[in-house]
């Protein structure tokens, strides 16, 4: 069954996150809906546009972390019904040291009868190059600016 509310669509998005079906999470992108990520850092991208550029930027994901749970969720509903934030920890282990990583994010979400029409993901990018077993080149590169 296809989601259709927004908070429909992110605990859809949540789920297959943790199923590692990356497809289906782009799926859930309209075909030109966005992804924007204003504190990433280095070489990762700050903005996609569209279905296919987010199913290329998930397409290795499950290969660099193993997300094992989402906690302390919270969802805000905004004055809009097409649109809300969600707080969440992402738990898991990062695949190329085997560590574990906790991650906090602040995601607002705005839908489209049931897809993603703009996604925003405020998260720490230090935090995720460290999880990463990258935190050192990450600030080299920032650095080097």
């Amino acid at each position: 069954m296809s989601p259709h509310t927004c908070e429909e669509t992110f605990h859809r998005l949540l789920k297959l996150l943790a199923a590692k079906d990356m497809d289906a999470v782009a799926d859930l992108w309209a075909e030109c809906g966005t992804a924007e990520f204003p504190f990433a850092a280095g070489g990762s991208p700050r903005h996609l546009t569209g279905r296919e550029a987010v199913r290329e930027y998930l397409a290795g994901y499950p290969d660099l972390m193993d997300v094992q749970a989402i906690a302390a969720l919270t969802v805000h509903r905004t004055g809009r019904p097409d649109t809300i934030v969600a707080e969440f920890t992402a738990h898991g282990r990062t695949m190329a040291t085997d560590e574990p990583y906790r991650l906090d994010y602040i995601t607002v979400l705005t839908t489209h009868q049931g897809l993603i029409t703009r996604y925003r993901d405020y998260w720490n990018p230090l935090a995720a190059a460290s999880a990463a077993g990258k935190l050192l080149g990450s600030l080299r590169a920032e650095s080097a600016r």
